[in-house]
């Protein structure tokens, strides 16, 4: 059995707020072409998977319906995307429209820039390092 390591806070909190952080980070190069950090990375996926149904997508992005269908209205409701029926009556399927595209396109310029001054911020270790640790922990957490 797992001993209680002592921390000085609890580490649901700490990754909160390193989370909130690194997103306040991205949302702000991102806002130059008004699209929040969350929009920028479903728009991603879309763009890599084409169009793909919404299930697929949750399980890909790790979400649940619920939380994908609200993170996409902004993105519908500004044409970036669009849905379409799926494979079945009861399933439908995302992709990007031309609008949608060409948002991605610039906002993958400020993505590149958010990215490239955080690892400056971090410093090439630390930036390596968190990825090993942070993949490890998912691996860990995601096995049992």
């Amino acid at each position: 059995m797992a001993e209680l390591v002592k921390t000085e806070q609890c580490t649901n909190l700490a990754l909160r707020k390193l989370t909130r952080a690194v997103s306040r980070h991205y949302d702000r190069h991102l806002s130059a072409v008004t699209l929040k950090s969350t929009q920028y990375t479903l728009l991603s996926h879309v763009v890599v998977l084409g169009p793909v149904g919404l299930g697929k997508l949750a399980r890909l992005m790790e979400m649940d319906a619920s939380t994908l269908t609200r993170n996409m209205r902004p993105l519908l409701d500004q044409k970036l995307i669009s849905l379409s029926p799926g494979r079945d009556a009861r399933s439908r399927s995302v992709e990007m429209t031309e609008e949608g595209r060409a948002r991605w396109a610039l906002a993958y310029e400020a993505w590149r820039e958010a990215q490239l001054s955080l690892h400056r911020k971090l410093g090439p270790e630390r930036v390596l390092d968190l990825h090993a640790i942070l993949g490890d922990s998912l691996t860990a957490l995601n096995a049992g």
